[in-house]
């Protein structure tokens, strides 16, 4: 065996190969392109709209109504310049093709990004106005809650869908990446799986939330509450004649109104349909429509219980 120093020779064969392997396949590397957005960046987009969508809750100690706006202008100012270029980048990504990046084609990109940017920005009193609903839902929906405070505070259902409807509004102005980006770090913190396309309603209310997933085509009505692993997903994936998988259809439930679906149910399919004012038990697997005011369960298992604790027959001595 070689003694440790003389390894360090051997290193830059290492590294040939290493190297070698990115022309084999050009599937995981992004060499020779535009940059892509910086997912650091894309974190302290998030931490910074939380902080001016709940102002007071996040890292000020001392905002007052006085000098709240010097902080929140000071906050949008940042996020206009760093989010304007985490969205050139995913722009420029997403439109990348064989053509060279002329002066004007990287002006035009440049143009698309500051304009979606200030779209964006914009939105942030109407989500604001949404949250307020989620979070007194979250309160009216969970006996357990003593305030509004908490639930901004500590409730894991609430972050995720702070960050899905950020995401959702990206989404909608076509920003390639960064939505996906976003709810997949929920995801990660949380274990809440939204899609950024899905379309949620207000009044929405994530109790405990762990292992729910919302598919992206998934449509969910006003005051529907989750609980802990719910699967709104797709029942199956087509192909197309050539094997591949067919996009930009309906995969996902429309939930109506007032829904309520309890731990672990899996509802399937975009043709499934739940009927306003419906709830849906434990563990329940649903691939077909219900109607309105339905309550679906499925039977008591047959329980089989033995006592494996032997019982003492020793007489215990007197005194």
């Amino acid at each position: 065996m070689l003694p440790i120093f003389q390894n360090k020779p051997l290193l830059p064969n290492v590294t040939e190969q290493i190297v070698a392997s990115y022309r084999e396949d050009d599937t995981m590397h992004h060499l020779d392109h535009c940059p892509l957005p910086r997912y650091a960046d894309v974190i302290e987009t998030i931490e910074e709209l939380k902080e001016i969508l709940y102002p007071g809750y996040r890292n000020q100690d001392c905002l007052q109504s006085s000098n709240v706006i010097y902080h929140v202008g000071g906050i949008v100012d940042r996020l206009y310049d760093r989010l304007s270029v985490l969205c050139e980048r995913a722009i420029c990504h997403g439109q990348e093709s064989n053509e060279v990046c002329t002066p004007e084609r990287r002006a035009s990109i440049e143009q698309a990004a500051h304009l979606k940017t200030l779209d964006f920005l914009r939105q942030i009193p109407d989500i604001r106005r949404v949250l307020t609903k989620d979070v007194k839902a979250a309160y009216a929906g969970d006996p357990a809650c003593i305030s509004l405070d908490e639930v901004i505070f500590c409730y894991p259902g609430l972050e995720a869908v702070t960050v899905y409807r950020l995401a959702h509004a990206l989404y909608k102005l076509q920003i390639p990446l960064i939505p996906r980006m976003m709810t997949e770090w929920a995801h990660s913190k949380t274990g809440i799986d939204i899609h950024p396309g899905a379309v949620i309603g207000e009044y929405f209310f994530i109790d405990h939330g762990t292992g729910i997933v919302i598919g992206g085509t998934a449509v969910l009505g006003n005051w529907v509450k989750l609980y802990q692993g719910v699967t709104i997903g797709a029942v199956s994936f087509p192909k197309d004649e050539a094997g591949e998988l067919v996009r930009n259809t309906k995969r996902h439930p429309t939930v109506e109104d007032n829904v309520v679906i309890y731990a672990n149910a899996t509802i399937l399919g975009g043709n499934t349909v739940i009927g306003r004012d419906s709830v849906i038990g434990s563990s329940v697997w649903l691939t077909s429509s219900v109607p309105p005011g339905t309550t679906v369960t499925i039977e008591k298992p047959d329980l089989k219980m033995k006592n494996t604790h032997k019982q003492n027959t020793k007489t215990q001595p007197e005194g």
